[in-house]
């Protein structure tokens, strides 16, 4: 059954995390910096390790280019 996130990025950052907030959105903070795609490979692989599920099964359905993303997980 599919997850549907929707996550708000910060890339460049000194550590790499990945939180849910109150409102249910999620937030990433990434050291990796925006160019690329080397932070968007940096969430994929971040938000698999969280959900224990291969790179694979993540996927960036919506904002590849912005810092506000929906992210699919096949969990």
């Amino acid at each position: 059954m599919p997850v549907l996130l929707t996550v708000k990025v910060k890339p460049g950052g000194h550590a790499s995390m990945l939180e849910q907030q109150s409102d249910g959105s999620w937030r990433a903070a990434l050291k990796s910096p925006p160019v690329d795609g080397k932070a968007n490979a940096e969430l994929v692989a971040l938000v698999a390790r969280h959900f224990g599920c291969p790179r694979s099964a993540v996927t960036i359905k919506a904002g590849a280019g912005s810092r506000s993303k929906r992210v699919r997980v096949e969990v």
